[in-house]
């Protein structure tokens, strides 16, 4: 007889689990039998962001033993890849609840299956965990997050040793072993009488200080910072999240004076009791720093999501109003700052490149061309930059990636979205555009004036629950079988299927685009981070406003 989630719930019952997640599992029982198959239908799975997931009990859920147990199967897998006696892994965690626990329970696991460990002594950013990974040598790294999700989330991405998240087919493998973990009677969190438990090691403001020392070489305009340092004022804000520290002490070094905060958002709280959302992506969540900014006269606000991988900006308009750069804009602009001061420092010699992904403005695309720079585009997740400038290492230089989701980078350093190297980019950035006489407002508008308008849209449809995988997977089988036949009014001539890698020459994905003969694009796909079906578009031209608004009535049904 098949399986069902109720043998699970069974086995849980009673299996070797602690009293409290058994009584959990009897009420849920009696009280939300959907919530229980919810909790108990499948396993969580490695998306583009790693393990991530509600907290609670349950094996689709995130909680000590779910923790537990991929941590005992990436140790499985690690063993079975590296020999030696030196293995090590560098963990880290964010702000929110559970996630220090989580982190501890990592790092006790991993040494008592013999792996030495290097752990934060308190919460640092995502960026300085891969930038950690790279600088102990160690084999993997494991950062405790969920990012910009909702409260009740947390996650755990596993990164390798080249400090970006793992790919396949380490992914695919490493949840092989944390698969054949089924009980957690075979996770070892303390060490037996057979193994010789690794070290664990505290990282602190060492690291911090390699780190900012690190990205701070990446500046192109000190000459303008000088000038500019203590005339600009900024504000921002960590969201309660990681970038608390970090991000001020950065801006601080460069020499800026005037860099603002929002106190009640300074402090970490899983709770994130000051927005609905602690995500850079929601105009909701820079509410209280855009107030700051009105208050104190600032001319840009920037706000980092609780692992302090994305940066999310405002800016002041011809008006003198605050509003909303999206994550297409503000890579575009930093990525035309980054090549124009490459050019002008005569750095640019045919041998570097940027990287951006599919569902990322075209706009990064015609900004390099014109640099002579190469571009790769790659499928939607850091991981997959970081990928590209592991294969290149040695040969060619990477300069900067962006995806539309605000995530950024610069350089070699970190091999993952890098919120404080993007804040302080940002911050140069406008110091180099005041000294041309101009606000980030006038220097994003004198990019469409050169390369012509862009713009993009987002829709996302948020399906929860077993019901809600089910629906999207039903979305998706629909536009396969019946793709749109138009655009805005414009022909479909082209509709690339990241489900054939054969003909995409990328890994696959469940990603659908459809391409116009007016030359905008949709492209959908099923998040893998959280429970939406995503709908991107682009359009370009003078009309491209009006084109964003029809696609979205067109597809957001």
């Amino acid at each position: 007889m098949e399986k069902t989630f109720l043998d699970t719930v069974n086995a849980w019952l009673n299996g070797n689990f602690d009293a409290q997640t058994k009584d959990e599992i009897r009420k849920m029982q009696a009280e939300d039998p959907v919530g229980l198959e919810d909790a108990f239908y499948r396993n969580l799975e490695f998306g583009t962001g790693g393990l991530r997931g509600i907290m609670g009990v349950g094996t689709n859920r995130m909680n000590k033993y779910t923790v537990g147990m991929a941590t005992q199967g990436l140790a499985n897998y690690i063993k079975k890849q590296v020999k030696g006696d030196s293995i090590s892994v560098c963990v880290s965690y964010d702000s929110r609840n559970n996630s220090q626990e989580f982190a501890k329970i990592t790092a006790d696991v991993l040494s008592a299956n013999g792996l030495n460990v290097y752990i934060f002594e308190s919460l640092r950013p995502t960026p300085e965990l891969s930038y950690s990974i790279r600088k102990k040598g160690a084999t993997a790294g494991v950062m405790v997050t969920a990012s910009h999700n909702p409260k009740e989330y947390n996650g755990y991405k596993v990164f390798w040793a080249d400090g970006g998240q793992i790919t396949s087919p380490v992914d695919k493998d490493v949840v092989a072993e944390v698969a054949a973990i089924t009980d957690p009677s075979m996770v070892k969190f303390t060490a037996d009488e057979g193994t010789k438990a690794g070290f664990i090691e505290q990282m602190g403001a060492e690291m911090d200080e390699s780190y900012l020392s690190d990205i701070l070489s990446l500046m192109l305009s000190p000459e303008a910072v000088k000038a500019q340092q203590d005339k600009i004022k900024f504000v921002y804000t960590p969201l309660h999240g990681t970038g608390v520290k970090i991000v001020p002490m950065a801006l601080q070094k460069m020499g800026f004076e005037n860099v603002y905060h929002v106190a009640e958002q300074d402090i970490n709280d899983g709770n994130f009791p000051t927005v609905d959302s602690p995500n850079p992506e929601e105009p909701g969540a820079l509410k209280m720093a855009i107030e700051k900014a009105n208050e104190v006269g600032a001319d840009l606000v920037m706000a980092s999501d609780p692992d302090a991988d994305r940066v999310g900006i405002a800016v002041r308009n011809n008006e003198g109003q605050m509003v909303l750069f999206n994550g297409n804009q503000t890579a575009a602009m930093m990525t035309y700052y980054i090549l124009k001061r490459w050019k002008e420092l005569g750095k640019l010699n045919g041998k570097q490149y940027i990287v951006k992904t599919i569902v990322t403005t075209e706009l990064l695309r015609a900004i390099a061309n014109s640099f002579g720079v190469e571009v790769f585009n790659v499928l939607t997740g850091f991981k997959y930059i970081a990928e590209v400038i592991k294969a290149n290492e040695g040969n060619k230089t990477f300069i900067c990636g962006g995806e539309e989701s605000y995530g950024f980078n610069v350089g070699e350093f970190v091999r993952d979205k890098d919120a404080p190297v993007a804040c302080c980019i940002i911050a140069e950035c406008a110091c180099w555009a005041a000294e041309q006489g101009m606000t980030l407002y006038q220097l994003m508008d004198q990019i469409y004036q050169e390369y012509g308008i862009y713009r993009e849209g987002l829709v996302s449809l948020v399906r929860k629950g077993k019901s809600g995988v089910e629906e999207i997977a039903g979305i998706m089988a629909d536009f396969r079988q019946n793709p749109p036949k138009d655009l805005a009014g414009s022909p479909v001539i082209k509709v690339i299927d990241y489900n054939e890698p054969e003909k995409t020459g990328l890994p696959k994905s469940n990603v659908l685009q459809f391409f116009s003969e007016a030359g905008d694009v949709v492209s959908v796909r099923p998040s893998g981070t959280e429970p939406k079906i995503k709908f991107y578009f682009g359009a370009h031209g003078e009309d491209a406003v009006a084109k964003i608004d029809t696609l979205k009535a067109q597809f957001a049904r």
